[in-house]
């Protein structure tokens, strides 16, 4: 069945409760599902109850939340759609990657199943979008980079660049302005003393940037052999 049958508000709790244990290890919890959505703790509550008795989640009692196999199949499927129309924003339309999430955040709802399979099928199949995010197939098969945060990683390394959270477009503009984006070779040394912060090298970049503790948890990237 089509994921156009649930509502939008639905379509748009699923793909949160996907979205936050895509990165994470965290128990997803109704507080943390209300602050990805943006409303109140007693509204998610309602949401996740009526979600749960419609087979496609499973809440214990102030416990985690979790998407029964049904759940996550419409879950990917918006996952799907949502950087579909990212991608196809960027590579056809010109937009800038800082600019595509909220433009699919209400396109996601409209497109019909029709119009996204061409819009994969024009772009060429791809397998990630403009912020390195991994796009699920039509089937539902979804393949996570082996990528943790550059904040994790330790100094003195050559690292590449696989994924840019994109919660913060200014953020997202400030890399773009050093040159860092997927699938950039950076070398990573260490910051100030007591600056939290570390200083890295962009392949293509003539000078360091110095990146704080917000902007290297934002970087997801995996490591070349020492």
């Amino acid at each position: 069945m089509s994921v156009t049958h649930l509502s939008t508000s639905a379509q748009n709790y699923l793909k949160a409760i996907w979205g936050l244990s895509e990165w994470s290890d965290e128990a997803v919890t109704l507080t943390l599902i209300a602050q990805r959505v943006g409303v109140a703790l007693s509204s998610t509550s309602d949401a996740v109850r009526k979600l749960t008795e419609q087979g496609l989640l499973t809440h214990a009692r102030y416990g985690a939340v979790e998407l029964t196999e049904t759940g996550r199949t419409y879950a990917l499927t918006m996952v799907r759609r949502h950087r579909l129309i990212e991608t196809f924003l960027v590579e056809v339309l010109g937009y800038r990657w800082d600019q595509v999430h909220d433009e699919a955040e209400v396109l996601e709802h409209a497109v019909s199943d029709l119009m996204v399979e061409r819009i994969d099928h024009v772009l060429g199949r791809p397998v990630r979008d403009p912020h390195g995010d991994p796009i699920p197939t039509a089937e539902g098969a979804v393949t996570i980079p082996d990528a943790r945060r550059l904040t994790e990683v330790g100094v003195g390394r050559r690292v590449v660049v696989e994924r840019i959270s994109d919660s913060d477009p200014s953020m997202l503009q400030f890399f773009a302005s050093q040159g860092i984006g997927v699938g950039v070779t950076l070398t990573v040394e260490a910051g100030a003393p007591f600056s939290d912060a570390l200083e890295v090298h962009a392949a293509a970049s003539s000078a360091p940037v110095l990146l704080g503790r917000a902007a290297t948890d934002a970087l997801y990237v995996s490591t070349e052999p020492a």
